[in-house]
């Protein structure tokens, strides 16, 4: 019975995980979120995307730390550059500009070149 409450409690982190690792992603994307339903009148100021960053930065943080302290391995859902940001903690411009893998920065760079 304890390990299947310790197997429950591991997959419900990892898909917390997974859950703030892609509400953080479409914020460092621009695209709608949960925090766009809670504040729609927000969405015309510029500074509203940086702090729907912020918090969605914040949340993923804050679960990532749960799990830590559940001895829950939540690295495996991220590359190892992004847990380096993650263990870092800090939002800065190359956490931005990067969060995204190589592979993926080429095929959007591929994208915008045959648009043009």
């Amino acid at each position: 019975m304890a390990d299947r409450v310790i197997q429950d409690l591991n997959r419900f982190f990892l898909e917390k995980v997974e859950q703030a690792k892609v509400s953080f992603e479409r914020a460092l994307d621009c695209k709608h979120t949960e925090f766009d339903d809670l504040y729609p009148y927000m969405n015309e100021q510029p500074q509203f995307f940086w702090y729907k960053r912020y918090v969605a930065w914040a949340e993923l943080l804050t679960v990532v730390k749960l799990a830590e302290e559940l001895d829950i391995d939540w690295t495996v859902a991220f590359t190892g550059q992004q847990v380096e940001f993650i263990r870092g903690k800090v939002l800065q411009g190359k956490v931005l500009d990067h969060w995204h893998p190589e592979e993926d920065n080429q095929q959007e760079e591929t994208l915008s070149q045959l648009e043009e």
